[in-house]
């Protein structure tokens, strides 16, 4: 669910805001900024887990982020800068075991060594991006 940036007047939103899915379960929170995402903003999924969490600066997702699945185990997680996706990002499998690793530069793109694994921790696979 993408949060609404207006209020019901038309104008854009300022302050702390909350968001609900139709069946009035909590959806989204967070601060709002002349109808910008800024500060911490936590996303919901139907049944009130947390699914994701991390910082907005200027409408655009910016330092640590992290997700997690229905069964409350870890999605995955790593930094924004600007909207891009930047240094370590880890994504799991849905039984919580990491399945792959690895960096992305400044500009968002992967570079460097990526490691796949099995749900055991051992490396079934490596690509390196430059």
């Amino acid at each position: 669910m993408k949060p609404n940036n207006k209020d019901k007047d038309g104008k854009p939103k300022h302050g702390p805001d909350k968001e609900y899915f139709a069946d009035g379960s909590l959806a989204c929170e967070g601060m709002y900024d002349n109808g910008k995402k800024v500060g911490e903003w936590k996303f919901y999924i139907r049944n009130g887990q947390l699914k994701g969490v991390g910082k907005y600066a200027d409408d655009a997702c910016d330092g640590p982020w992290k997700w997690w699945r229905e069964n409350g185990k870890p999605l995955q997680e790593g930094m924004f800068e600007k909207g891009k996706q930047i240094d370590l990002w880890k994504r799991y499998y849905d039984t919580g075991e990491l399945y792959d690793e690895g960096m992305y530069s400044p500009d968002g793109k992967k570079m460097g060594e990526w490691k796949t694994y099995d749900k055991a921790g051992h490396v079934t696979r490596t690509k390196i991006f430059k």
